[in-house]
């Protein structure tokens, strides 16, 4: 027969009874001992039911956690003092590209290196105050396009091997790839760095996706890899070389063998590879509902803000980023209904002005003024894109980035001065009063810097005008705000 659970007890020492006892007193302490054991087992199933149990810990409901996570974890949220950058350059290269990345490193609060494939002392004519490492170990692999892809590829290995204190994050760019650390920071800690993470964005050319892939992160537009991935791949790296030496870039080196390790591709929009010919001005001027994080190709693209070079519009746009780090490019919509004009808001780069009325799902898709990055033609894309009209008074008056002002009580003043190009004549009288109007100043409390790590869902801020009475000296007056509960952008 089975022992009893009494003596299963007594015999694992768990329980002591006396050996002798009498008939009755036995009865009644097996009896006590019964209950004790329901009630034990009572208690536990209650606990480990209950959300702010702390009895049984290992039966306890794991809850879902999208704000920052070590919140629980002890440690303190993830900044930009935790990520290490790694940008892959040449000596060649980076004499023309380097004052392209000073536009957006600091020397205080960015760490990392630019990898070049020369020795220190040969590169002692280049300027500037990002110091650089020279990658090692990379040619005895075989290659079957480009050997300096291969030694591009291993940065991310390089970096580690530097074993640098206090890392969680290490990001991977290319020379030309203008990052925007503050957000990407924000970003990066609402994901636990302790755990395997792949994080980056793809092209927003389909041509280029369906050559390279579209689960991978492209390199250009920068991605990040957490430390236990990082330390993975230093184990896994040199062999996967030897596996894909067939492949054409080191991004898609890197894919291949964080492939080898099941972690998939978590994407996020703000990486911007820009695979893509002509003017950006329609993606930047509808930017997605998400921090930016990074540009890539500003070399190959006409210059963000016209009239100017490539370099000082790239500066034009850090130095609004630096003022509010998690509003620049954030859209916002506004109507005034007396006029009948819409205006659409760029912070930090630019304003639209429409002497009609038009809806917000409009407005929110970007115009194409843009080309594929390989074949050169109108698409297909990866977002949706509307064509420019050819009638000149369905277009916007357009205004550019003109002055912005930190007051350091938390609000800024951006002013917009209409840009004068190569206008096609409207003959509208409502298209000719709209074009009265010179600058636009905006008014605006800084965003929350968490803003983009809340467990909220985001949403687009609202905005009014202040002068709809009359616009004095040309000049209309707007104030963004966050949208009331009930308030909707709506015609």
């Amino acid at each position: 027969m089975r022992p009893s659970r009494l003596e299963e007890l007594k015999s694992s020492n768990l329980v002591a009874l006396p050996e002798k006892t009498n008939g009755s007193l036995a009865r009644f302490m097996r009896a006590g001992l019964i209950l004790c054991l329901i009630a034990s087992i009572s208690l536990a199933l209650c606990s480990a039911f209950s959300p702010k149990s702390h009895w049984f810990p290992i039966l306890a409901l794991n809850r879902t956690r999208t704000t920052i996570f070590a919140a629980d974890s002890g440690e303190p949220p993830t900044n930009l003092s935790h990520i290490l950058f790694g940008l892959g350059s040449s000596v060649a290269m980076w004499r023309d590209r380097s004052t392209l990345a000073e536009t957006w490193w600091d020397p205080d609060t960015t760490r990392g290196y630019v990898w070049l494939d020369a020795n220190p002392e040969l590169v002692s004519d280049v300027s500037g105050h990002i110091p650089h490492r020279v990658s090692g170990n990379w040619t005895r692999f075989k290659y079957s396009h480009s050997q300096s892809e291969v030694r591009i590829g291993r940065i991310v290995v390089d970096s580690f091997n530097l074993r640098l204190p206090n890392v969680r994050w290490f990001v991977m760019g290319d020379d030309d790839t203008v990052f925007f650390p503050e957000n990407l920071a924000t970003v990066l800690a609402r994901y636990d760095h302790n755990k395997m993470y792949y994080i980056g964005g793809n092209s927003e050319s389909v041509e280029q996706d369906v050559m390279h892939a579209y689960d991978m992160a492209f390199g250009g537009g920068g991605f990040a890899i957490s430390y236990p991935l990082a330390a993975r791949l230093a184990e896994l790296m040199d062999g996967c070389l030897d596996r894909y030496y067939n492949m054409y870039g080191s991004d898609q080196r890197v894919w291949a063998c964080v492939s080898e390790t099941g972690v998939p591709l978590t994407k996020l929009s703000g990486f911007h590879q820009f695979d893509i010919r002509g003017d950006p001005y329609g993606v930047l001027a509808a930017h997605p509902l998400a921090p930016l994080l990074s540009l890539h190709h500003i070399d190959a693209l006409e210059p963000i803000f016209p009239n100017k070079k490539r370099l000082d519009a790239v500066k034009s746009l850090v130095h609004a980023y630096r003022v509010d780090p998690p509003r620049i490019l954030q859209q916002s919509i506004c109507y005034d209904r007396s006029r009948n004009w819409t205006v659409s808001i760029s912070w930090g780069y630019t304003l639209q002005l429409f002497p009609a009325m038009v809806s917000a799902l409009e407005l929110k898709t970007p115009w194409q003024t843009f080309k594929t990055w390989r074949s050169q033609t109108d698409g297909p894309f990866t977002f949706n894109t509307r064509r420019m009209s050819s009638n000149p008074c369905e277009k916007p008056i357009t205004y550019f980035l003109e002055y912005v002002k930190d007051d350091r009580r938390g609000n800024t003043l951006t002013t917009y001065k209409r840009f004068v190009g190569h206008e096609e004549k409207c003959n509208s009288t409502d298209y000719a009063s709209a074009m009265a109007t010179q600058r636009i100043v905006v008014l605006s409390k800084k965003m929350d810097p968490q803003y983009w790590t809340k467990e909220q869902a985001p949403r687009r801020q609202c905005s009014e005008i202040k002068n709809r009475a009359g616009l004095r000296g040309g000049t209309m007056l707007i104030r963004m705000k966050r949208c009331r509960l009930s308030e909707s952008i709506t015609i």
